[in-house]
């Protein structure tokens, strides 16, 4: 393990931010730790990245202790969410920065400059380039580049995607992944949003009142939440209420084994096909591209559906429409 956390603990008063955190880090792994906004997440990586002292538990980085050790005397980088570039100094100045801290010699720096210019997917032109004149996507790179430049053993980036356009995320989240994979350095990820972690991580840690509540990859989170929380979480999710025997709202039979049962949208059919058969209106549908998502309504609730283009362009709002699901589709979970 690169780093290990023992009851990780910071308060501000009253409140318990990070709340006795446990967590291993295998060395070379991508772990996001998700959460909605208050979960303790940038605390957390505030913590591992020594901005801020515990008030209790430790932290060990190849089995030596750091948790008292300042940020600027730890072998890894944090890339902020607001980048926090050097305005007034250019591209290479930016990514020599650390280095330059450190006393290495100009000549070695610039090469290195260079070496990482190329990796992260920039013109060597861009090293005398003011970095007032980059691009969103390029500062970002620029960023990634400086992070690496003091060669750390982790990095730790908090919602750097956060700030940007929807395509240009798209684009960035691949290349981190692809980063990674070349660089074979720790990351250790922070974000609000399922789809960045889902994309990119190893691991997924969901965070709730300064706790996790489930660590796993991504396959096994999305298919097997651990209660209500993270299922509604982790995605767009159909939840059935059960209320004795039968789903309370769509008046369906159940060999109840909890007390909500998580449907995904890909997994509500239309048409009879499977065992579970309802009838609901439609109320309207979202292209998504290949697939379109449906909204229908049965029973006093929103059902939401994924299908295939072709199959939802015959749909009207307002229409009854046959549904189905297959019961041994279903994720169950406690409140």
């Amino acid at each position: 393990m690169i780093l290990s956390l023992a009851g990780l603990t910071r308060t501000f008063g009253t409140l318990r931010a990070v709340d006795g955190i446990t967590l291993d880090i295998p060395d070379g792994e991508f772990i996001t730790i998700v959460g909605p906004s208050g979960s303790g997440k940038s605390t957390l990586v505030r913590l591992l990245a020594g901005l801020e002292v515990p008030t209790a538990g430790t932290i060990h980085l190849r089995g030596v202790d750091i948790t008292q050790v300042p940020a600027n005397r730890r072998p890894t980088a944090l890339v902020f969410q607001s980048l926090a570039l050097f305005d007034h100094r250019s591209v290479g100045q930016n990514i020599e920065f650390a280095m330059k801290m450190k006393g290495v010699a100009a000549d070695v720096r610039r090469a290195r400059a260079m070496e990482l210019l190329a990796l992260v997917r920039l013109p060597e032109s861009f090293y005398a380039r003011p970095v007032t004149q980059c691009s969103g996507g390029e500062r970002q790179r620029v960023a990634l580049a400086r992070a690496l430049g003091s060669d750390p053993e982790i990095l730790f980036f908090d919602e750097p995607l956060s700030a940007i356009d929807y395509r240009l995320r798209k684009t960035l989240e691949v290349e981190l992944k692809d980063l990674h994979q070349r660089t074979g350095k720790t990351f250790v990820y922070i974000t609000h949003s399922l789809e960045e972690a889902m994309v990119m991580s190893d691991r997924i840690a969901i965070m709730q009142a300064g706790r996790f509540v489930q660590i796993g990859t991504p396959a096994a989170i999305y298919g097997a939440p651990v209660n209500r929380f993270v299922a509604s979480f982790m995605g767009e999710v159909n939840i059935l209420s059960v209320a004795g025997d039968r789903f309370a709202a769509l008046d369906l039979p159940v060999a109840a084994k909890g007390a909500h049962a998580v449907l995904r949208p890909e997994d509500l059919r239309l048409g009879h096909g499977a065992a579970m058969r309802l009838t609901a209106m439609m109320r309207h549908k979202m292209m998504l591209g290949s697939r379109t998502q449906v909204h229908f309504e049965a029973g006093g609730m929103t059902l939401i559906a994924e299908v295939p283009s072709g199959e939802a362009e015959p749909l009207s709002a307002g229409a009854m429409v046959a549904l189905s699901f297959d019961p041994a589709s279903l994720a169950w979970v406690p409140e």
